[in-house]
This record gives structure tokens, sequence and C-alpha cells, in this order.
């Protein structure tokens, strides 16, 4: 249940980015709200998911 998920953030729209996981052969994107999410995202940052937490990866 809190295994680690690796997104990356496929866009950015406001004040909603929209993550896709990198392991999914047909991905569909997740609109996660930006305020739980590391303030220096940017398109293409890579994120891991882990106990209901968000980082930001390299």
């Amino acid at each position: 249940m809190f295994e680690k998920i690796e997104y990356y953030v496929a866009g950015i729209d406001g004040d909603y980015a929209y993550l896709r996981k990198c392991t999914d052969p047909d991905p569909e994107d997740k609109c996660v709200a930006r305020a739980l999410l590391p303030p220096e995202i940017q398109e293409g940052s890579r994120i891991d998911y882990e106990m209901m937490q968000y980082t930001l990866v390299g």
C-alpha cells in the first residue's frame, strides 16, 4: 500500500500538475494540486511518491 511510485511531470497548468507514471506502458495522467508537490518542480521533473509524500528526484 505504501510502495514507492515514480512519476514525471507531464505538464503544469496553474495550480495543478499532471503526473505520469514512469513504469506504466499506457499511462494516464494524474492531476495533483501543486501545493502537495515540491515547489521547485517543472515540466519533465521526476518525482517519487512514497508514504503519502511527494519528493523531487535528483
